[in-house]
């Protein structure tokens, strides 16, 4: 949708529509389903002025219809499948990390969330027939923890030249959460020229724990958050792609028996991921994914290895 088109709906000059464009509203949609306080501030116009352009939207808006058991049935066979590395870890999700979905990996420090999201990178570079998505990578890096490095040493492990996927990755570093998202529309443009089948954010929740302090910033923290996941989701669906998130964990108090911690980001994020799964310390290099949540797959675990060449089952 161009900026001409935009300047159609009543209420929208030249500088609200530059003004909504910058902020990532670029179709009619992502106008028609935004509240009227929301827009107001992006737009800096009044409630009630933003409220007719909604509702202008709302009218032009192809917002779509209801589809039969069958049709959803064969829209899924286009959906595909990552492999992790790990055969068991494979066969807990279902044949694999899966494309139009988020897939939240969590735990504490060291039980191998960024090591998976290295893996993962090298595995969506390769065929389907090996269980990659013959794509091209995004990782959004928000802790600094990306290493090419780590790359050269996964691929050699799995007899795969470095340098056929290292520019195939494509890193950026987020100093701060507007950055991060801004960097998630950065991603949805590049995934129109190039074909960016896995979107990495590692880690998802670091800056906003960070920026966002006490119980009086919570609510805008988490409104910011969903604007962030579902911007993701748009970029999953747009592009038949996978959408890895990292997150933190912080101790529970309520949790008297078993691991007693609980992943950053409340009923938002574990209303928006798709697949929850909780990464936690075994003996040595071995790890236990436990597969939280899921729409289709029953809760379970499979135990992992994390080696110098990689993600092992």
């Amino acid at each position: 949708m161009s900026e001409e088109e935009i300047k159609e709906l009543p209420g929208v000059g030249p500088a609200t529509a530059e003004k909504l464009m910058d902020s990532g509203y670029k179709d009619l949609m992502a106008i028609a389903v935004e509240s009227p306080r929301v827009l107001a501030d992006v737009a800096e116009i009044g409630e009630a002025t933003a409220g007719k352009i909604i509702n202008a939207a709302k009218k032009a808006a192809d917002i779509g219809g209801f589809e039969t058991g069958d049709q959803v049935l064969q829209k899924r066979k286009e959906i595909g499948k990552l492999s992790t590395g790990a055969e068991s870890f494979d066969d807990l999700l279902g044949g694999g990390i899966e494309t139009r979905s988020i897939t939240e990996f969590y735990g504490e420090f060291g039980s191998g969330k960024t090591q998976l999201a290295h893996q993962l990178a090298v595995n969506a570079t390769q065929p389907i027939d090996q269980g990659g998505l013959e794509g091209e990578v995004v990782i959004i890096d928000t802790e600094n923890s990306f290493r090419p490095e780590r790359i050269i040493q996964i691929a050699e492990d799995d007899d795969i030249d470095p340098e056929e996927v290292l520019p195939k990755i494509h890193i950026a570093r987020a100093f701060n959460t507007h950055h991060q998202m801004l960097l998630a529309d950065k991603a949805l443009e590049m995934g129109e020229d190039s074909p960016i089948k896995l979107l990495i954010v590692d880690s998802l929740t670091s800056h906003f724990r960070a920026e966002y302090v006490g119980r009086g910033a919570l609510a805008e923290r988490q409104q910011t958050l969903n604007k962030h996941l579902h911007k993701l989701l748009k970029f999953a669906d747009r592009h038949n792609a996978a959408i890895i998130v990292t997150n933190q964990v912080t101790s529970n108090p309520d949790q008297f028996f078993g691991d007693p911690t609980k992943p950053i980001g409340g009923n938002i994020l574990g209303h928006t991921a798709t697949f929850r799964i909780y990464l936690r310390k075994s003996k040595g290099n071995k790890r236990i994914a436990r597969l939280v949540d899921s729409p289709n797959m029953p809760e379970g675990e499979a135990v992992i290895r994390i080696e110098e060449g990689g993600v092992k089952g």
